[in-house]
This record gives C-alpha cells, sequence and structure tokens, in this order.
C-alpha cells in the first residue's frame, strides 16, 4: 500500500497576516482542501495531513477521511514535518511508501501522485516528479529511505535525499502545476 501526506504545518512566514495559510481561501475554498482533494482523489491510502501552526483550525476544515497528525514541533522547519509523516506511518506494515506532497501548491493534481505510485510498482523507491524536466512536487519516499528521512533537521526535506540518492525523475507534464502559493501575489497569479 502506499500512502500519501501532505504537509501543512509550517508558519507560512512570507505570506503573512493572522490566517494560517492554509485556510486562505483560493478558489473560494481553503488552499489545503485543493491539496488533499489530489491526494484523495489519487486512490493512495491512507491519507495524511500533517499539521502544526493553526493546527486546531486546520484539522477543522479536513474530510473526515484524513488523518490528521499534529507537529508540535513545527517551528523548527519542514523536516519536522516529514518526520511527523514517517512517524505516524512506520508501524503500519501495510504502507510500503509514501507520496509527499505539500498543502500551498493547490494546482498539483491526483495523476501526480498516481504516477509517483506506478513508478514504485515499476521499481522505484525514490521518485521526484517533474514538470518541464524541472524536479518538483510531490516525491515518493519508499519505506527503505524512511530511517534516514527521521534524521533529517531544520529546512532539510526530502530533497536532501534526493541529492543523496540516485532517483527516478516521473514526468508529471499535463497534470497540474507545482507552482507554490508563498506570498499573496502568488495567490492573486493563480486566481488570475
Amino acid at each position: 500500500m502506499i500512502a500519501a501526506a501532505v504537509l501543512a504545518a509550517g508558519r507560512g512566514e512570507r505570506f503573512g497576516g493572522d490566517t494560517p495559510k492554509p485556510l486562505v481561501a483560493f478558489r473560494g475554498r481553503p488552499l489545503v482542501l485543493h491539496a488533499l482533494d489530489a491526494a484523495g482523489a489519487s486512490g493512495l491510502a491512507p491519507v495524511l495531513l500533517i499539521v502544526g501552526n493553526g493546527a486546531e483550525a486546520v484539522a477543522a476544515v479536513v474530510p473526515p477521511t484524513v488523518e490528521v497528525v499534529r507537529n508540535d514541533a513545527w517551528a523548527s522547519g519542514i523536516a519536522s514535518s516529514l518526520v511527523s509523516a514517517l512517524g505516524a506511518l512506520r508501524h503500519r506494515d501495510d504502507v510500503d511508501a509514501v507520496v509527499i506532497g505539500l498543502a500551498d501548491q493547490p494546482l498539483v493534481g491526483a495523476d501526480a501522485y498516481r504516477r509517483l505510485a506506478a513508478a514504485y510498482d515499476d521499481g522505484a523507491r525514490l521518485a521526484v516528479a517533474t514538470y518541464g524536466g524541472t524536479r518538483g512536487n510531490p516525491v515518493l519516499l519508499a519505506r527503505a529511505h524512511w530511517e534516514e528521512a527521521m534524521t533529517l533537521t531544520g529546512d532539510e526535506g526530502a530533497r536532501v535525499l534526493l541529492g543523496r540518492h540516485p532517483a527516478v525523475e516521473v514526468s508529471c507534464d499535463g497534470t497540474g502545476s507545482p507552482t507554490d502559493v508563498d506570498t499573496p501575489a502568488d495567490l492573486a497569479a493563480l486566481e488570475g
């Protein structure tokens, strides 16, 4: 079984404001719901959402089919969210890999998750989505990489593993866009 995990724990400092970034409206719905829609529609299971900053408020909008995992160390960087996701999965012997996505990329499509899962089925143990030949998200981590991933700290995410080990690049052209919503200007550009 291949799980999906959406990371939504960060502060979103560049975005500013008092609302946790995952709850900022995009096309009339909280940003995080777009990312969860893709993860859920992919057919991967379980689907986890890692929350931290504004955890209760973010968890309150999540569908009951999503497992919410709280990252109390969220302020230390993205690695803590990756560690939280893996920690929630590692005792589940039925989960062989996880596809990691980000809550602030609302246009990543379900097919990107599916293509990474298919790469696992074809033998990939570390895989990354590419768009126009450029690496983006989501990223697939097979269980063989979890122990190493759980040693990451600060703002070291899966990208560190991609730099250390050979990874299968999976074209996700035509599945959506990995555009980040880091600032209000980014959001306005996507809305436009």
